[in-house]
């Protein structure tokens, strides 16, 4: 068995079912380089992929060095492809006809595809560029999962819990790979970076509902912590016929995963509408806290809503963060990082104050 089949999580496939009902899903694909302390983070969506809807229609938005921000959209669904029982998917805008949307091998993709992209478990690759602004991008780059969603070798889990195998909460949510080792290359207007074994990072979303408010902190690349991933995240979704206000916090560290879900921990948070995260959680055993910061106007990013495709969120690569894990029962501290490298992010709203939950 190969090492990105022992950390395949569940909802790695795509989940469109077929139907005419509202639908998105949306895939985030993220490297970090330490050196130089700058972020590429890609991020796909689709909507409506049955086509006929007004909101029919994909997108790539790349957050690049100094955040510098890239969007291209794709209005034609079917050259898109995915595939159910793993994670694979691509979308062209521009090709020379001769292959139908599908997984190419990575030359075979670049002679033919003039602009697009694909991404697996263990391969990512595309070209994109806005003739309006001359922005570009090209990229190349070899995945090595590490870490999933769980224990490194046990079970990976659902991050959203047993229930979110079902239509109840949406959307739905899957870290897909918390940590990996990208190898390859990213040209970014003009300019090549090439990288051996930097930090990697996935996941998706999906579902038919789109959330009102959310917030999110993410990083792997912490100072003198080469074996440390956390992602930390909240958001107001749909329950049934009601609204509800989850969040969850999850840490990899030395092979192990600790989860602080509403299952099975208390989780607060005071998200202040931009500049600082602070998420507090504890079980019985073990209690974090997780501070980030940033002094960056951020990035306005695009997102899927009940309205299409549109500016709702705020991101920047580059926050300060602090985490602290300790145990509860005398008081240890387990764990202290900071990074220079988090990415924090805020979305939807209302944003007019602080978000006590």
């Amino acid at each position: 068995m190969s090492d990105w089949k022992k950390v395949q999580t569940p909802h790695s496939g795509y989940h469109w079912d077929g139907s005419d009902r509202r639908f998105f899903e949306g895939w985030y694909y993220r490297v970090t380089l330490p050196e130089i302390n700058q972020t590429f983070a890609f991020m796909y969506s689709i909507e409506d992929p049955g086509g006929g809807s007004p909101y029919s229609g994909g997108g790539a938005q790349i957050l690049g060095p100094d955040d510098g921000y890239l969007c291209r959209t794709f209005a034609d669904v079917g050259q898109f492809w995915a595939t159910a029982d793993r994670l694979g998917l691509g979308h062209w805008k521009a090709h020379d006809g001769s292959f139908a949307p599908q997984w190419l091998e990575p030359e075979i993709f670049d002679r033919h595809v003039r602009e697009g992209y694909q991404a697996t478990a263990t391969w990512h690759q595309g070209k994109l560029e806005d003739p309006g602004t001359g922005k570009s991008c090209r990229w190349q780059y070899a995945i090595a999962p590490i870490y999933g969603w769980g224990d490194r070798d046990d079970v990976q889990r659902s991050s959203g819990g047993l229930l979110s195998f079902l239509p109840i909460f949406e959307p739905g949510w899957q870290i897909l790979m918390a940590h990996g080792w990208a190898t390859g290359w990213i040209e970014w207007n003009g300019k090549r970076y090439t990288f051996d074994r930097v930090p990697a990072y996935g996941e998706k979303n999906w579902g038919g509902s789109f959330p009102e408010k959310w917030f999110w902190l993410n990083c792997n690349s912490f100072d003198g912590e080469p074996d440390l991933a956390l992602t930390a995240g909240g958001g107001r979704r749909g329950v049934l016929w009601w609204m509800e206000s989850v969040a969850l916090v999850g840490i990899h560290y030395r092979d192990r995963f600790y989860e602080f879900a509403p299952w099975n921990a208390r989780i607060h948070w005071r998200v202040e509408p931009w500049g600082k995260w602070i998420v507090t959680a504890c079980n019985d055993d073990l209690e974090v806290k997780l501070v980030g910061t940033t002094t960056r106007p951020g990035t306005p990013l695009r997102a899927p809503t009940r309205e299409g495709l549109v500016y709702v969120c705020r991101d920047t690569m580059a926050g300060q963060l602090r985490l602290e894990m300790r145990s509860r029962l005398d008081g240890t501290i387990l764990l202290e990082a900071t990074s220079s490298s988090c990415g924090v992010e805020v979305g939807g709203g209302p944003w007019t104050d602080t978000w006590i939950g």
